[in-house]
């Protein structure tokens, strides 16, 4: 058992609760949360350590979206548009993945660590970022992802799939959880989609999928036509939409630990179904600036009690991995909600809700939840506490300590 106290304590529990001069108690998970004093008085032979002066301890970022297989990109993609990226893609995929050597993934990990993350949804299509999952400290929920939209080729597609996700639940252990993606529904045939989750819901396996991403897909799913009409004809011969939103998103009933990222451009009826499955939406704000210039309407979430969680998405779409410059963009891009409200509900996209997206027991300072957090110092003092959450997320982007599992990595 340890304690260890700061000049703040932010829970980012249900009541957003803060407690100035507090302490927790912890091992592998939280035993007591208090103020200073309290906790000297009911532990009383335990040692505690006391950080310095305008520090803070909060919950572990959670990076509920994540891509590592591409991690060397820099200045190789096309940004701007969502089809001139994906072209991009597609023309410069072998040399990124070429370059995107396990070492340099497991820097960019240690990267993630440093600036405060210690949780991760890593969404992966080859596998090749796991040994470097495998090695990293942070907890990872690993998105084994199905592709693949030709019929003809679907039995081989989900041979390959079934093949590495039993290599990764063969890596499975209480940091390290096997889950399923599913691509996107202009990408992702039903009936693979249909049997992917079927082994979800067997195994109780978390899952995630794109959805709506771009005014290009809107077109496509709706209308068969547009930009992806194009490129989709000249790379599968597919001149119509394999599914529509509400069809796609009919599938994914009865699955536990649900998410969907991006939903820039769904529908009313397209989120009142989101609702409807329990899902959780995932906001990586500097990706959807990066591919087309669309954001999610957060305040129109509200409408439908819909829970967003927030991801960097990967170094294919954005130019860092660190979750308080994603906090820092996301401040900057809601340009219509009151800074002090945006910054406390951002705080907990990044923390509670990215645990709730991916099925975690951690993301809020609490009894019982598992002992992640992270300590940070501010420049100076903070005079209200109603202002610590603005502060942290403009301040701060290295951690003093980062503890995951009871453990100071």
């Amino acid at each position: 058992m340890q304690i260890i106290s700061a000049s703040w304590i932010i829970t980012c529990d249900k009541n957003n609760s803060i407690i100035k001069n507090g302490a927790i108690v912890y091992d592998k998970k939280i035993i007591d949360i208090d103020t200073l004093d309290n906790i000297k008085n009911k532990y009383p032979k335990t040692k505690i350590k006391n950080l310095k002066e305008n520090s803070v301890i909060m919950p572990g970022l959670i990076n509920s979206h994540v891509h590592m297989e591409f991690s060397s990109n820099t200045t190789s993609l096309k940004y701007g548009n969502f089809i001139t990226w994906l072209n991009s893609v597609i023309k410069e995929r072998e040399n990124i993945s070429l370059k995107s050597t396990s070492k340099l993934i497991s820097q960019k990990l240690d990267f993630m660590k440093k600036t405060g993350t210690t949780s991760i949804g890593a969404i992966s299509s080859y596998s090749y970022d796991l040994q470097a999952c495998l090695n990293s400290p942070l907890n990872t929920v690993f998105f084994v992802e199905a592709i693949g939209s030709k019929a003809d080729m679907i039995d081989t597609l989900f041979s390959d799939f079934k093949a590495r996700l039993k290599e990764v639940q063969s890596h499975k252990s209480d940091n390290f959880i096997p889950a399923i993606a599913i691509h996107s529904p202009y990408s992702v045939h039903p009936f693979l989609i249909r049997e992917c989750l079927n082994i979800a819901r067997k195994e109780n396996l978390a899952v995630s999928s794109h959805f709506l991403e771009s005014p290009e897909e809107f077109e496509w799913l709706h209308h068969n036509k547009g930009a992806f009409l194009s490129f989709l004809q000249k790379l599968l011969g597919q001149n119509k939409a394999i599914s529509k939103p509400l069809e796609f998103l009919n599938q994914f009933k009865n699955i536990k630990d649900l998410s969907f990222t991006h939903c820039v451009e769904a529908s009313n009826n397209d989120l009142e179904k989101i609702k409807d499955l329990n899902a959780t939406i995932i906001h990586c704000p500097t990706s959807n600036r990066l591919l087309n210039n669309t954001k999610l309407n957060i305040e129109n979430l509200k409408d439908y009690d819909l829970k967003f969680s927030l991801g960097t998405d990967g170094l294919s779409s954005s130019n860092s991995l660190s979750m308080f410059d994603e906090l820092r963009n996301a401040l900057m891009i809601h340009e219509n909600i009151n800074l002090n409200d945006l910054s406390n509900t951002l705080l907990k996209s990044a923390t509670k809700n990215s645990a709730l997206a991916l099925g975690l027991n951690k993301g809020e300072l609490s009894q019982n939840k598992d002992a992640d957090f992270i300590c940070i110092s501010l420049p100076d003092i903070v005079l209200d506490k109603n202002l610590l959450a603005i502060n942290i997320i403009l301040h701060t982007k290295y951690v003093e300590n980062t503890i995951i599992g009871g453990k100071n990595v």
